[in-house]
């Protein structure tokens, strides 16, 4: 197995990224490759250990690529324009056959344009989407759409539930996940025209596409650990992920300020201190790595932009599961079962 990573993309590149795959390569089976400029990849790898790449573990390799997506491009220009970027040489690679998944933090429109146009979609599949990971109550809640398609249909809603049941059922062995439609209330009559519609078409046809729809779910209950993946559209995905990621954040912040305000406060930490750190363990979501972009041919990792050495660490070790799961071509067997019907 070959994991292919964008060496030059996201907030922290090329250090945290070269970094996370050196920590991770002796973790884990497979190959990494290192995709970007070869001479800055070489320098940075012997300024951090002092020695080549290749004394490091023959199973780390280099991709040179000339060019780099920036934040800043538009992502179908920059897609088409720069052939010798890390991403669109990732993209190919993993067409061709010379990788199993790839992994980017970069630009996430051009990821998203990328993989689409390059890789190709799945037959049956309208849009796909990112299906990211949240820590719930003694279990992991998919969000799907969390930020690939902001303008969404009741069709679209539809296969991303389909999606979420094949990928809950084959990854993660739950054989009836219970797919909720993420909604300002439990009543069928709440919400927008997307969302009410959407109720109506997820009502219609989850019998037909072995869809276990549990109806409207509030952001409140979505951590319950009742519910297995909500479905809404990527703008509202992406504010719902954001949020939660900052209210992770600020947990964690409070808890440490206030064990350290005084000294019996700091007694009453060592007292708590396996407890609290389940706790922050449990609401870190760097832990679950990035999001999979589920619809198409191959698998696509979008890790976070802003990714540390120990994201991109965890998002490694996730993609090597993704492949030896075969949740891609687990995807692509349903949804051929479903176009013969």
């Amino acid at each position: 197995m070959n994991i292919l990573l964008d060496a030059m993309g996201g907030d922290n590149a090329p250090d945290a990224n070269i970094k996370g795959a050196v920590n991770t390569i002796n973790q884990i089976k497979a190959e990494v490759t290192l995709i970007g400029k070869e001479e800055v990849i070489r320098n940075k790898i012997k300024e951090f250990y002092g020695k080549e790449m290749e004394e490091i573990s023959p199973r780390l390799k280099i991709k040179n690529a000339t060019e780099t997506i920036e934040m800043e491009d538009q992502p179908t220009v920059a897609i088409k324009h720069k052939k010798d970027s890390s991403m669109v040489v990732g993209f190919r690679m993993l067409k061709e056959g010379e990788g199993d998944v790839f992994i980017s933090a970069g630009n996430s429109g051009a990821l998203l344009a990328g993989a689409t146009l390059l890789v190709g979609r799945i037959k049956g599949i309208d849009r796909p989407a990112l299906a990211g990971i949240l820590p719930a109550y003694k279990s992991r809640l998919v969000l799907m759409d969390c930020g690939a398609n902001t303008n969404c249909k009741p069709m679209n809603l539809l296969q991303f539930a389909q999606m979420s049941t094949i990928y809950l059922r084959n990854t993660f062995g739950i054989q009836k996940p219970a797919i909720g439609l993420l909604n300002i209330g439990t009543e069928e009559t709440k919400g927008n025209e997307l969302v009410r519609e959407s109720y109506q078409l997820l009502k219609e046809k989850s019998k037909e596409l072995d869809i276990n729809f549990v109806g409207n779910v509030e952001g409140r209950d979505a951590f319950s650990g009742k519910i297995d993946a909500i479905v809404t559209d990527g703008f509202t995905g992406n504010v719902f992920l954001k949020t939660t990621e900052g209210v992770g954040k600020l947990v964690k912040r409070s808890l440490v300020e206030s064990f350290t305000e005084n000294i019996f406060a700091k007694v009453s930490y060592l007292i708590a201190k396996k407890p609290i750190k389940s706790l922050s363990k449990a609401m870190d979501y760097k832990s679950y790595g990035g999001a999979l972009f589920l619809g198409v041919k191959k698998p696509v990792v979008k890790a976070h932009g802003s990714s540390d050495e120990k994201l991109f660490e965890y998002t490694l070790k996730q993609a090597e599961k993704f492949v030896e799961n075969k949740a891609v071509d687990k995807m692509i067997e349903e949804f051929e079962k479903q176009n013969q019907k």
